[in-house]
């Protein structure tokens, strides 16, 4: 294991010290590396510490501007603050740079779907689940922003396929739960509901989802 993979690990198990102190050794002994200063800022922003963090990743980027890594963790210090454009912005210019992994379409996806703009999130989301097609969150948010879209039935779709990777996902059988109101299903609905409650006993939508699909089943008995 070498300096850099000591000190990543490091940074893992949550020793910030440790981590800071090998990062800055390779700092000093490669000041021309941008890598150095990518994984120093990555480690600061991991301590919630934006500013430092933007200088490193600046540098990173002023000895090589055409450093993917370096954009990537500027768009994660501007999400983390809910600077959403710029965090568009950084993560469109590392796409752009060759960076062709599931996070950073999905992050630029979650600055779109955090903007309202759901529309526009569609084709990063739907890119990151062909990069990851086992990530169940990943899918779960794609299917989220289908159905904030109006694709209902494409959405329901990628909901019975998160359950399929995760079948403890709430909100998965939350978001189903809804669809079958929609649909007209109560008694489906209810069997949504109660599954993300035993799953999530404190999930506070599907305990109103639950509460509105038994006033329906009640109204139909009553009627019948």
């Amino acid at each position: 294991m070498d300096i850099q993979e000591k000190a990543i690990a490091k940074m893992k198990e949550h020793d910030y010290e440790g981590a800071a102190k090998l990062f800055n050794d390779i700092i000093e002994s490669r000041p021309n590396d941008p890598i150095g200063y990518i994984n120093f800022g990555n480690l600061l922003l991991h301590m919630e510490d934006y500013k430092r963090s933007e200088r490193f990743f600046r540098k990173a980027i002023e000895l090589s501007p055409h450093v993917a890594t370096a954009y990537y963790g500027l768009g994660n210090m501007y999400f983390e603050q809910a600077i959403y454009p710029k965090a568009q912005e950084s993560f469109q210019k590392a796409i752009e740079l060759g960076l062709e992994e599931a996070d950073v379409y999905y992050m630029l996806g979650m600055t779109f779907y955090n903007q309202e703009h759901f529309k526009l999130a569609l084709p990063y989301l739907l890119r990151a689940t062909e990069l990851n097609p086992d990530d169940s969150e990943i899918i779960f948010q794609y299917g989220l922003t289908l159905a904030q879209s109006d694709h209902i039935r494409d959405a329901q779709k990628i909901f019975e396929r998160v359950l399929k990777l995760n079948p403890e996902h709430s909100d998965a059988h939350y978001n189903l739960g809804v669809i079958a109101l929609f649909d007209d299903n109560p008694k489906q609905s209810m069997a949504f509901f109660e599954t993300a409650l035993k799953i999530q006993p404190d999930h506070l939508l599907a305990a109103n989802g639950k509460e509105q699909a038994k006033k329906w089943l009640d109204k139909s008995d009553s009627t019948e």
